[in-house]
């Protein structure tokens, strides 16, 4: 469901030399309200809005909503005051990603050029195609008709010679049109458009453009390069900005973007005040991501932690790790000290669950970022890692074997642990291992839920070797049986935060 600004005058008739037009633009018209009524057909022709939380945001909603005053992005408690009326449904992500792989599907008899943008949008390259179709515009007609055909669906067509204004224009098709922008007309085109619409033009860079007199893409186009610069305070954002304004775009129709981040987040239906109320929802985000990393054979080198206040301002505060993580006993801990940072809160204090938080919190999530493929990724096991998978190996063995299968084998007078570290000292790190794998066992109910324990522990991690192993478990669980099946941790959640809408 696109909110970027349209302008009715632009919705016309261009012309028809589609020369060097060969990139399309797919936006499904508000996706998630359309598959709702396609498997709900006694609901069309009636306002209906995705989102039902008290504190939930609108995902979607369908036209004839849109007259109330009802889009995307608006909380929920004002779309129920504008719409009453309104039929409010809940967020259904399984069933839209399989109606968007059903509809790809449909756009992938046309080529394997497609970059894919979310669920519901992408580009398309038609150029290889149109040996098989006679022209761009009757590529879009015919997805336009067969996606209708298919599943009831609607979508609009941008039709240009690049992306920029290939998106432009179906964001002014909608709904359910197509708009054939010729190349030597596409800086008129854009030059009519409200300066919001141009990506990267929000609120603060709206604002210091008005400042050098710029309102309009027209007069943005009057700027050179070195005055962008000095206006927007970025040199890559000023070229991109004075090539937007005349209707140009370098970017190319890439098929396959590598992911950037894999992220988790939601908003408790009351405001978090103690520390249990957010690691629970940390817990759960760092599963929920750990799981996704391993399903797509990432691993992550970097984890952020965003906050949002009672006062909807947000935070968010990151850290790079030496080693690159996939499981959510890595991943854990170091968005618990993240958080007692950003809240000014001493180290270990978060670990108290009663611990009272300096600010209320609305909403809190995480992200991995720096991913790499696991397949491909040398990775340097730690000591203490290697010492982890040692105890597993040794487990049930005699002393006399664990001695001579030992790779760190002890000099004379010395322990692997340092020259002059004896027994007592031993004795206690031994203590401190078994006291560890204690708190990392797995267990699993008979409740027809599951849960791998995972307390934090004041002597260090738990054995990470088990604590994987213990996850790739439960993603078994969840692959044989959904997603909610089992969840990671042995304490109950005390927050109100919503795993789903």
């Amino acid at each position: 469901m696109s909110t970027s600004p349209r302008l009715t005058a632009v919705k016309r008739d261009w012309g028809h030399d589609e020369t060097g037009c060969n990139t399309l633009h797919i936006d499904m018209d508000a996706f998630f309200a359309s598959c709702e009524i396609a498997r709900h057909p006694e609901l069309k022709g009636k306002p209906v809005i995705i989102g039902t939380g008290p504190r939930s945001v609108v995902s979607a909603a369908s036209y004839e909503a849109r007259p109330f005053g009802v889009n995307s992005a608006m909380p929920t408690a004002t779309a129920r005051r504008l719409c009453p009326q309104g039929i409010f449904l809940p967020v259904d992500m399984a069933y839209y990603r399989e109606m968007s792989r059903r509809v790809f599907t449909v756009f992938g008899e046309v080529t394997d050029r497609i970059e894919r943008v979310s669920v519901d949008e992408c580009y398309m390259d038609v150029s290889g195609a149109l040996r098989r179709w006679s022209s761009p515009t009757t590529i879009g007609a015919w997805l336009r008709s067969e996606v209708a055909r298919t599943f009831g669906l609607a979508c609009s067509v941008g039709v240009a010679s690049n992306k920029l204004v290939a998106k432009l224009a179906s964001t002014n098709a909608k709904p359910n049109g197509m708009l054939l922008i010729p190349k030597a007309r596409q800086a008129e085109f854009v030059q009519m458009l409200p300066l919001r619409s141009i990506p990267g033009v929000g609120p603060s860079l709206g604002k210091r453009l008005e400042q050098w007199g710029v309102t309009t893409v027209a007069q943005l186009a009057e700027l050179d390069e070195r005055e962008l610069t000095q206006a927007c305070g970025s040199a890559s954002h000023a070229r991109s900005l004075y090539l937007a304004a005349r209707g140009l775009d370098e970017r190319t129709v890439t098929p396959y973007t590598p992911e950037k981040s894999i992220g988790a987040e939601r908003t408790f239906d009351t405001d978090a005040t103690t520390a249990d109320d957010v690691t629970s929802l940390l817990l759960w985000c760092a599963d929920t991501v750990a799981s996704t990393l391993r399903r797509k054979g990432l691993m992550a080198r970097t984890i952020t932690v965003k906050l949002r206040f009672a006062d909807l301002s947000y935070s968010t505060k990151s850290r790079t790790l030496e080693t690159p993580v996939t499981t959510a006993s890595a991943i854990y801990p170091q968005s618990v000290r993240l958080l007692e940072r950003m809240l000014g809160m001493a180290e270990g204090a978060a670990d108290h669950g009663d611990t009272r938080l300096p600010r209320s919190v609305r909403l809190a999530g995480l992200s991995a970022s720096g991913l790499a493929d696991v397949a491909t990724t040398p990775v340097q096991a730690s000591f203490d890692d290697l010492l982890a998978e040692e105890e597993v190996e040794n487990a049930g063995r005699s002393p006399s074997e664990r001695s001579a299968g030992s790779r760190f084998p002890a000099a004379h007078g010395q322990s692997m642990y340092g020259q002059g570290v004896r027994g007592q000292d031993r004795s206690q790190d031994a203590h401190d291992q078994n006291d560890d794998r204690r708190r990392a066992s797995a267990s699993m109910s008979t409740s027809g839920s599951a849960s791998a324990s995972m307390s934090p522990s004041p002597h260090g991690t738990p054995n990470p070797k088990r604590m994987s192993q213990a996850e790739k478990a439960l993603d078994s669980i969840r692959q044989r049986y959904g997603t909610d099946a089992v969840r990671l941790g042995l304490r109950k959640p005390h927050g109100t935060h919503r795993t789903g809408d």
